[in-house]
Formats: C-alpha cells, sequence, structure tokens
C-alpha cells in the first residue's frame, strides 16, 4: 500500500484550508440533504437504533434498496439474499474486489479511474489493466477495450456516470463491455453513485439490466451523493445471491457494520418522490452550466459532461502545460482549489493539462469561484 499513503483529494483539501480557497476540488456538497432524511435519522437516534444493525443492512433499507431498483430500473431484486448494506460505495467496491479476487488475477479499469479502484485491486494482489478514456468526449476506443481482456481477467470494474470525466456511457458501449465480460466469463462490477445525476438528454443504463448480464453483475451506489450526506457512509451493493454472500463474508472483517440509525433514514430517502429526483438533476444542470459558462470565459477548453457534479477542463490554452502544477499554485493565485485529472491516470500524460472541478456547491460559491477564475488569465 506505500502508493497509497495519501490521496490528492486531502492534499488540495488541507491546502484549500490553509489559504482560505473556495474548494472545487474535493466532491461533496456544502448544504445538507433534505429535512425529511435528517429527521428520520434524529429519530432513529433518539428511538433507541444505536446498537449493532443486522450484517446485511437493516431490513427497512434493504427493502427500499430493492423497491428503488424495481421503481428506476424494473428489476426484481430480493432484498433478504441480493443486497448488502457497506459504509459506503468504497467499501462495497473493497469488499467485491476482494471476495472475488486472487492474487494475479486482473481487473479491467476504465482511465482516468477514481483512486480507491487502484488500491482495492492491489490489496487483493491483482493486477489492474486499463482502458484509458481521451479528452475531449472520453469516447470507448474498442481495440483497447478487446486488449485489455485475457485468459486472467476475472472483473470489469465500471463507473457510470462516470468520475472524473462526467461520461455516461452509451447502451452500445456496455453492451460491447458485456460481450466481453461474458466472453472471458468476468463479472461486471460497476459503481453507479451518480445514477441520479444525469443531465440533457443522457440516460443512465445500469448494465445489469441488459440481456445476459444480471447474474454476472454487482452494482454498487450509495445514499452520499445523492441525498448530500457524504459523511454517513451508508451504500449498498446487490447482485446474484452468490456474489453478494462472498462479498459479506470479506465486509464483515472489514466494518462488520456501520451507521445503524442512518440506514432507516437513507430508506426514508430513496422513497422521496419523483418531483425530488427530477429536482436534484435539473438544480446541478443549472450550477454545471454556470460553472462551464465560467471555465469558458476564463479561457479554458471545457468537456461538458453529462452526468456527476464535476467539469474537467483543459488548462493548455492558458498556457499551463502541467495541471498538477496548477491545482499546487491556484488557491494561492486566485484562491480557487481543483484536483488534477493526471492523479486518476496510468500514464499521467494522457492528461497532463486536465483539472477537475467540482459544481455541487451553492450557487453564490460557484459566483465567487466563476469571479476569482476570470482573473487568471491576467495573472498568468
Amino acid at each position: 500500500m506505500r502508493p497509497f499513503t495519501s490521496t490528492i483529494f486531502a492534499e488540495i483539501t488541507a491546502l484549500a484550508t490553509r489559504t482560505g480557497a473556495i474548494n472545487l476540488g474535493q466532491g461533496f456538497p456544502d448544504t445538507d440533504g433534505p429535512a425529511v432524511i435528517l429527521d428520520a435519522a434524529s429519530a432513529a437516534i433518539h428511538g433507541g437504533q444505536n446498537q449493532y444493525p443486522p450484517g446485511p443492512g437493516v431490513p427497512v433499507l434493504r427493502a427500499a434498496i430493492a423497491r428503488h431498483q424495481q421503481r428506476f430500473y424494473g428489476l426484481d431484486v430480493d432484498p433478504g439474499s441480493e443486497v448488502l448494506v457497506t459504509a459506503g460505495a468504497t467499501e462495497a467496491i473493497a469488499a467485491t474486489i476482494l471476495a472475488l479476487c486472487e492474487p494475479g488475477d486482473e481487473v479491467v479499469t476504465f482511465d482516468p479511474v477514481y483512486d480507491s479502484y487502484a488500491a482495492s485491486i492491489a490489496l487483493a494482489g491483482a493486477v489492474k489493466r486499463t482502458v484509458t478514456l481521451r479528452w475531449p468526449d472520453f469516447g470507448l476506443d474498442e481495440a483497447e477495450l478487446r486488449a485489455a481482456f485475457g485468459p486472467r481477467t476475472r472483473v470489469v470494474l465500471l463507473n457510470t456516470p462516470h468520475n472524473p470525466t462526467g461520461k455516461v456511457f452509451d447502451r452500445a458501449e456496455l453492451e460491447l463491455i458485456g460481450a466481453l465480460a461474458v466472453e472471458h466469463d468476468a463479472v461486471v462490477v460497476t459503481d453507479e453513485v451518480y445514477e441520479h445525476q444525469v443531465y440533457d438528454d443522457a440516460v443512465h443504463v445500469p448494465i445489469t439490466t441488459l440481456p445476459g448480464m444480471a447474474e454476472r453483475t454487482v452494482t454498487v451506489s450509495s445514499a452520499g451523493k445523492t441525498f448530500s450526506v457524504t459523511g454517513w457512509k451508508v451504500g449498498w451493493l446487490h447482485g446474484p445471491a452468490e456474489l453478494v454472500a462472498a462479498a459479506r463474508a470479506v465486509k464483515q472483517f472489514l466494518t462488520f457494520v456501520s451507521a445503524g440509525p442512518l440506514q432507516p433514514a437513507v430508506a426514508t430517502g430513496l422513497g422521496l418522490g419523483d418531483d425530488f429526483y427530477a429536482g436534484l438533476a435539473n438544480g446541478l444542470q443549472a450550477k454545471r452550466d454556470l460553472l462551464v459558462d465560467g471555465l469558458r470565459a476564463a479561457g479554458f477548453a471545457v468537456s461538458v459532461p453529462r452526468g456527476t457534479y464535476f467539469v474537467v477542463a483543459d488548462a493548455a490554452p492558458l498556457g499551463f502545460a502541467d495541471g498538477v502544477e496548477l491545482c499546487q499554485r491556484l488557491p494561492e493565485l486566485i484562491g480557487v482549489a481543483a484536483v488534477p485529472v493526471s492523479v486518476f491516470h496510468d500514464d499521467p500524460k494522457a492528461a497532463a493539462s486536465l483539472v477537475r472541478f467540482a459544481f455541487c456547491k451553492r450557487d453564490d460559491v460557484l459566483h465567487d469561484a466563476v469571479e476569482r477564475l476570470s482573473r487568471l488569465a491576467k495573472l498568468v
């Protein structure tokens, strides 16, 4: 684990705190989630639900997860044997990788890749096989994808909507990934934490809904991004009972259980009406547009995201060839913090001048950040 002793998010957040910069680096909202969810958590705490919950998760949450999957995607999920509640999506992914991979097994991932994926693969003693999504559209190269698969392929670790690029994999791309997983008898582990943050005409298609994929897919999501409660760390996975049981066997020796009184509150959130989910996407799309316009006006080239709450921008037009250097200078230069995309890549040269900004902030904060970014061209 020596290569994973610190994260870029911790480094940039510390830098933002020290300088008082607006932190558009780490992806957390600056407002609380719906009051009904917070009130439900408070009621559970004061109602005596403060001891160990059941290992697989409290029944009311597992049932709510199953209803959510049926409501939005038409999936029939058994809450008793096919759902596992975890300490965030991070634990769900780690437990699944550790459960499925032996040393030397290979895991196909898509660069730029969220940093916990590489750490989980390393913990399992597995080998990461990377497929690069390239600026500006982050399209999937079929030849590169096929070349990543081989006789040792055990898992495909997919993230859609995709952090950090904001890409939403389309049906044709998912069908190709699924066909290769079938051909190589691999399990698809799909991180869908941004499933309700999709914009314009993009559609989130869970790969488990495609023909022949349900029996080989573990689907991961969480409450943090959808309900603006990232500190609660309540996530889940669902899939075939035997794969869920394997992940549960590992999970019990990671955290055992977590967030007992918060789990019923998340169940309340999953049952919120369509107006909440539509409002979430519409509100974030407006924030995206505000930040995209501001970055362009400041001189960045921008890839407009169709999902998540991140924007990737190219600093090369401003004369910055090194995104790491720019992100180290930005907080003191103009009082805004961002993260370099190169840290998400095996090959830093694939994204040398790219920078990621988060737009899950209050409008007044985003307006302030845009005003500060407008000064950048004059200072370089």
